[in-house]
C-alpha cells in the first residue's frame, strides 16, 4: 500500500501549485501541457498493454466528498472540449498537439486546490462480465510493468489480485468465481482507487491463486473500474 501512495503522490505533484502549474480565476484551472506530459507516457509505452487503459482522474481531497457534480473541460484559443467524468472522477484524456502548443487550460467547476489530478491505470471492463483468471493476472502484470516505468518504488512488488469497483449503495454487486455453483466474493466499502480519500464505493477483491489455478470471475453487474493489486 505504501507504494500505491508513493505513485499517487508522484502524479499529484505534476498538478499542484507547488509544481508551478498556472492557476487563475480563483484556482479553477490547471495546465493542459503538464497533464499532457504525464498522460502521453502511456501512449508512448511500447510494451504490452492489451488489457489495460489509462484515464485522467479528478478526485476531491476531502474524504467526505464524492466526485459527483464535477465538470471538467479543455479551453483554449482554438479549443473547447467538454471532458465528461465518470462516477470515479475519470475521463478519456485527449492528446491534442494544438492544445499543448498554446498550453490550454483544464477548467474545473471547483477550486483546483481542493482536488487531486492524476493519471489512473485500470483493467478494461468486459461487456459480457466474464473474466478468465489468467487474463486478470496478465492484466495486472501489464499494469505493474508500465507503472514501474514511472515509479521505481514498485519494482519490489508483485501482482496479488484485482479489485472490482461498484457504485455506492449496491448491496450485492454479484461477483462470483465460477467453480461448480459459484463462490460469491465478499463486498465491502472502499475507495475507487488506492490513495483516493473518498471511500464510499463498493469494492470486491479477487486474490490470485498461488497454484495458478484457472477459473473465471463473473460479474452480474458491470463494475465502474477494475484495479490491479500489488503487494
Amino acid at each position: 500500500m505504501r507504494a500505491f501512495t508513493s505513485l499517487s503522490a508522484l502524479f499529484a505533484l505534476l498538478f499542484t501549485a507547488g509544481s508551478g502549474v498556472a492557476q487563475v480565476n480563483d484556482g479553477q484551472w490547471v495546465s493542459y501541457r503538464d497533464a499532457y506530459r504525464a498522460m502521453v507516457a502511456f501512449e508512448k509505452y511500447g510494451k504490452s498493454k492489451h488489457f489495460i487503459q489509462n484515464h485522467f482522474q479528478v478526485m476531491p481531497q476531502d474524504k467526505n466528498l464524492a466526485p459527483e457534480g464535477l465538470q471538467l473541460s479543455l479551453q483554449g484559443k482554438g479549443t473547447s472540449v467538454n471532458l465528461p467524468l465518470d462516477a470515479t472522477g475519470r475521463t478519456v484524456f485527449p492528446l491534442l498537439k494544438s492544445a499543448y502548443d498554446e498550453n490550454a487550460a483544464l477548467v474545473l467547476n471547483r477550486k483546483v486546490s481542493q482536488y487531486v489530478f492524476r493519471p489512473r491505470i485500470s483493467i478494461v471492463v468486459r461487456a459480457d462480465g466474464v473474466y478468465e483468471t489468467g487474463d486478470l493476472r496478465s492484466a495486472c502484470e501489464e499494469a505493474l510493468a508500465y507503472q514501474r516505468t514511472v515509479d521505481a518504488t514498485l519494482r519490489a512488488l508483485r501482482c496479488t489480485g484485482v479489485r472490482f469497483v461498484f457504485a455506492r449503495g449496491m448491496v450485492d454487486p454479484g461477483v462470483r468465481v465460477r467453480k461448480g455453483e459459484g463462490e460469491a466474493l465478499t463486498t465491502q466499502d472502499g475507495p475507487a482507487f488506492p490513495g483516493d480519500p473518498y471511500e464510499g464505493f463498493r469494492v470486491v477483491t479477487y486474490r490470485f491463486s498461488a497454484a495458478g489455478e484457472k477459473s473465471h470471475v463473473v460479474t452480474q453487474n458491470a463494475p465502474l473500474a477494475i484495479n490491479p493489486i500489488y503487494e
